[in-house]
């Protein structure tokens, strides 16, 4: 997916690039290809946070047993 990632940001930035002024550039990387990105990587990382989630609260458990004891 990375190197789908890296060949998007290519082609907006070239398209930023054709733009006539500087804002439109701006609008058009921001439009096409920051938002969209983080959108996608946001929903794409929902397992990783979830594991990730899980992992600290095994951890925090196993903490809270071994202070007990």
């Amino acid at each position: 997916m990375w190197i789908v990632a890296i060949g998007w940001v290519y082609v907006v930035a070239l398209m930023a690039a054709t733009e006539p002024n500087v804002l439109s550039g701006i609008m058009t990387f921001f439009g096409y290809c920051v938002l969209p990105m983080s959108i996608l990587f946001y929903l794409t990382g929902g397992k990783r946070r979830r594991a990730r989630r899980a992992a600290a609260e095994l951890q925090a458990t196993a903490q809270d047993a071994s202070a007990k004891d």
